[in-house]
């Protein structure tokens, strides 16, 4: 009887240590996936374009753990009253009708203030 086969431990996957200091050197570290990324950048974009056209307004992104797969903007009035400016949950394929273009956002805030 041929002996038995000794079966080979799994290589476990290395896990990259991030440093405080490498946050501040390189701006971000490459731990979060290219999704989140996605969304971070375009988030940003549509928060300067609105800080350019309404120079007091307070931009808050993701004020309570947002929907997966989803990109919305809400405007909320000072009464309390919550006004959808663009919602990409129900657009795409292709990934990129998820997202409003920054002016267009800012051009739906001007008209919602008035």
């Amino acid at each position: 009887m041929a002996p038995k086969a000794r079966k080979r431990k799994a290589k476990e996957p290395e896990v990259k240590a991030v440093n405080s200091e490498d946050l501040k050197a390189n701006g971000s570290a490459d731990t979060q996936p290219k999704r989140s990324r996605v969304y971070g950048r375009n988030a940003d974009a549509v928060s300067q374009a609105l800080r350019r056209t309404v120079t007091n307004v307070v931009v808050v992104i993701n004020p309570e753990t947002p929907r997966r797969n989803s990109f919305e903007v809400s405007l909320v009035k000072e009464d309390g009253r919550t006004v959808e400016l663009w919602s990409g949950i129900k657009k795409g394929p292709p990934r990129k009708l998820k997202f409003p273009e920054p002016q267009k956002v800012a051009d739906m805030l001007k008209s919602s203030l008035v």
